[in-house]
């Protein structure tokens, strides 16, 4: 008796020690019946302000729920993720069942001349690889639409169009962006300033950069599916860099939706965020799964 005892008592402890052992090794998952908001998280360690706002919903889970992201505009040189809780209402009130990021990146700084272009698309490759890598933690699907307005726009047609290798974003979104840095160059005193910062030359002198840092360079008849919203009164991106987009996604048969805006320029009002917004989702809804 005291031997079985003895057995029983070792046994039990070495599945106790198994079971700790196993929990040890796990990551911790989150509770997909909850809805999290996990600020400030870091998508990689080389820059300070490479941080995301995640906003998971309840309920949520690997099959269905899609995942919206958002890049910031302000020039490639200003902004941050604060920008999207003006859209996330909007968003809301016609996506179900979508989890939510809104990304920062690394801002030129003009005094110093630190984080030149590409710093910028190298960023948004970095934090959509980390996205990618914590889908399953987050128990949210790899359906993935990238979006951005300006400079944002800018960027997520890049990685739409250059850096999508893995075919993780399976659509684009884009509010009054530049897609032709070279055709964007002249357009003002002001943007060949920024530019020739930011670039570190202008066109001639720069010429491949220019080429790389161009989404339009980048079309082809396997881009993704692709929403463009301009304001034909826009003073500070012309319309003329939406349309030119719009040309080769039509010469490259892609997928897309584009309205320009009677008399609004950069940056619409809110029930026209609203109506477009509406638009778009009715545009993503026949082209993811």
């Amino acid at each position: 008796m005291g031997k079985a005892f003895m057995r029983s008592i070792t046994g039990s402890l070495f599945l106790v020690l198994l079971l700790f052992s196993c929990q040890e090794n796990e990551e911790p998952g989150l509770d997909a019946r909850l809805a999290i908001d996990l600020l400030d998280v870091k998508y990689s360690e080389d820059r300070p302000n490479q941080l995301l706002d995640i906003y998971l919903p309840a309920n949520r889970n690997s099959n269905t729920t899609k995942v919206f992201v958002w890049i910031h505009g302000g020039g490639w040189i200003d902004g941050n993720k604060s920008e999207f809780k003006g859209f996330k209402p909007w968003l809301e009130e016609v996506q179900d069942d979508y989890a939510y990021i809104a990304i920062n990146y690394s801002l030129y700084n003009i005094s110093s001349g630190s984080n030149r272009f590409p710093t910028q698309e190298e960023d948004i490759k970095k934090a959509l690889a980390y996205i990618k890598s914590q889908l399953s933690t987050w128990n949210v699907s790899d359906q993935v639409v990238l979006a951005g307005g300006s400079a944002g726009g800018h960027l997520a047609l890049l990685h739409s169009y250059r850096n999508n290798e893995d075919k993780l974003v399976k659509a684009t979104v884009a509010f009054f962006p530049p897609t032709d840095l070279t055709a964007f160059y002249g357009f003002s005193l002001f943007t060949n300033l920024l530019l020739e910062n930011i670039m570190g030359g202008n066109p001639t002198n720069r010429k491949e950069v220019y080429f790389n840092g161009s989404p339009l360079n980048f079309v082809d008849s396997q881009s993704v599916p692709t929403v463009l919203f301009h304001g034909d009164t826009d003073t500070v991106v012309p319309i003329s860099q939406s349309k030119i987009l719009e040309e080769a996604l039509i010469a490259k048969n892609v997928l897309h939706m584009a309205e320009y805006v009677i008399g609004q320029g950069h940056g619409f009002s809110a029930q026209t965020n609203k109506e477009l917004i509406g638009k778009m989702q009715g545009f993503l809804e026949g082209v993811l799964d």
